[in-house]
């Protein structure tokens, strides 16, 4: 059992990692919230002083605000339906038995190491190109019309590239979370007559429900701040701008970094609300 003495040294030896890692966090939040209230131009005039909220509703009153906000919600919900979707089924595949296993495994979960300016532009140009890409071909083979993928189902497109990149992530969560399942349930289940759906809805499912709780918050951390596909596939047209995107164009146009900085405080208050909603409704799991 810890002593004081051990549980002290413990503090004072953590004390400069937690230090290290508050500084990296509220430096920046600080630095934020402080020019938020400012009318800061670099390039024209610099530090024009204090404009209170003018910022604030300034950023809020914008007609592509709530647009950008339910665009956010779409293409993370989006995402995160085909990542858990066809990695729970794809953790299943990859659980069974076959030839070449710890190959297939790579290849599946090599997607998640590709930067994702390059994933995007690999997607616009051979896959979704209207003219040479490879979904083109297969249009025409079929004797269809090519789709205008990034113009046509632009949020689409944008949540099948993000999907493409994160399935790996869901399924090396949810395989791993199926190969700590006790088999001897799913023998017992089979010897008793049950399907395999059933054993699926009542055995597997239910095992995998803190995974899917993990992957879920953790995927929707990151979505929330998508942007490098965006701007290299759409630009944030044809309906893909998100608040992030948002954010870029409002400080690029305006040269102001107190009005980015308004959006990148709108940007955290959405992010806290969906971690609140979710840690509410998804992450009971976690204490089952």
């Amino acid at each position: 059992m810890a002593t004081q003495h051990s549980r002290s040294a413990a503090r004072i030896m953590m004390a400069p990692a937690v230090i290290l890692l508050l500084g990296w966090m509220l430096i920046p939040l600080t630095m934020t919230l402080y020019f938020s209230f400012k009318k800061f131009l670099p390039l024209r005039g610099g530090d024009l002083g204090w404009v209170g909220f003018d910022n604030y509703i300034r950023f809020v009153s914008s007609s592509a605000f709530w647009p950008s906000i339910q665009t956010t919600l779409v293409i993370v919900g989006g995402v995160l339906v085909i990542t858990i979707v066809f990695g729970v089924l794809l953790s299943i595949l990859l659980d069974q038995p076959m030839w070449g296993q710890g190959i297939v495994r790579i290849l599946v979960i090599a997607p998640f190491f590709v930067m994702p300016t390059v994933s995007a532009l690999v997607w616009k140009n051979m896959f979704m190109d209207p003219v040479n890409g490879l979904f083109a071909h297969l249009w025409k083979a079929f004797g269809a019309q090519p789709v205008e993928w990034l113009s046509d189902v632009s949020v689409f497109s944008i949540i099948l590239i993000v999907s493409w990149q994160w399935l790996p992530f869901a399924t090396l969560i949810l395989l791993t979370a199926i190969q700590s399942l006790d088999s001897e349930q799913l023998e017992a289940a089979e010897m008793d007559g049950a399907p395999p759906l059933a054993r699926f809805g009542f055995i597997i499912l239910p095992h995998l429900s803190r995974a899917i709780t993990i992957v879920v918050l953790i995927q929707t951390i990151f979505l929330l701040a998508i942007f490098a596909e965006i701007f290299v596939t759409t630009g944030g047209s044809f309906g893909t701008r998100t608040l992030t995107y948002l954010i870029f164009q409002r400080v690029l146009e305006s040269q102001n970094v107190g009005l980015g900085s308004a959006g990148g405080v709108y940007a955290i208050i959405l992010a806290n609300i969906v971690a609140i909603f979710l840690m509410r409704i998804v992450g009971k799991n976690l204490d089952a």
